[in-house]
């Protein structure tokens, strides 16, 4: 039986839950609240699993940490739900330039262009929507993240009540979100190094006021979405 488990483990098919240790380096997030409950902020590399419906401003989870690492490399999206607004971008300090956009026709070229993303050296982080991924695809993307020293981020629809995935990814960090009206509520389901289960909310107030409610909005002329909904 341990021998079972020893090589379980080390396929990564299974995980350690004795003890939560921090990610031994990491990228602030921009969140204080998300950096404290991850123990210092993003991995530097790795798959980072997020599950949240679509068109509840999700990507906002994402923008401080864009904004401070797009200065010499780039960020990708492909297969965005939407089309990413430039003015948004501006607005949030990110150069559009520094942002690369790709609509693979299938989610076999999605996989190939971010496994090529990650691996190359160019990108600093990469931004994929797909269902249905496998674990030795899960893994394929491990390796190449952190040979690229590259972070991937792994957007999937919300599981419903009587939807689950039979196999837990191989991933580094799996989240959560889901509309609150001061952000976002986000639950940690999964951190590599220790079995996490903690729910909290971050406050986007000072950030993005407009897509609050504990908050009286202003008057903006700039698109507060980072997406506009293809048609």
């Amino acid at each position: 039986m341990n021998e079972l488990i020893s090589e379980l483990q080390s396929k990564h098919l299974i995980w350690k839950g004795a003890k939560t240790e921090s990610f031994s380096e990491y990228h602030l997030t921009g969140f204080t609240e998300l950096d404290h409950r991850l123990g210092g902020g993003f991995p530097t590399s790795g798959v980072i699993d997020i599950q949240s419906p679509i068109g509840i401003g999700e990507l906002r989870l994402l923008m401080p940490y864009v904004q401070t690492q797009v200065t010499e490399r780039l960020f990708v999206f492909i297969n965005p739900p939407g089309y990413l607004c430039a003015e948004y971008l501006y607005a949030q300090g990110i150069d559009p330039s520094k942002i690369l956009l790709i609509y693979p026709e299938s989610g076999k070229h999605a996989l190939w262009a971010a496994e090529q993303c990650l691996k190359s050296g160019a990108c600093c982080g990469v931004c994929l929507w797909q269902e249905g991924l496998e674990i030795h695809q899960a893994k394929r993307l491990q390796v190449a993240s952190e040979v690229g020293h590259c972070l991937q981020f792994l957007f999937k629809p919300a599981l419903s009540g009587t939807t689950s995935q039979v196999f837990s990814l191989p991933v580094s960090l799996s989240l959560n979100l889901s509309p609150h009206e001061s952000g976002l509520s986000v639950s940690i389901t999964k951190r590599k190094g220790g079995f996490v289960r903690d729910s909290f909310v971050i406050d986007m107030s000072t950030y993005w006021p407009e897509l609050t409610l504990s908050v009286k909005p202003r008057t903006s002329t700039v698109v507060p979405f980072p997406m506009q909904q293809q048609g």
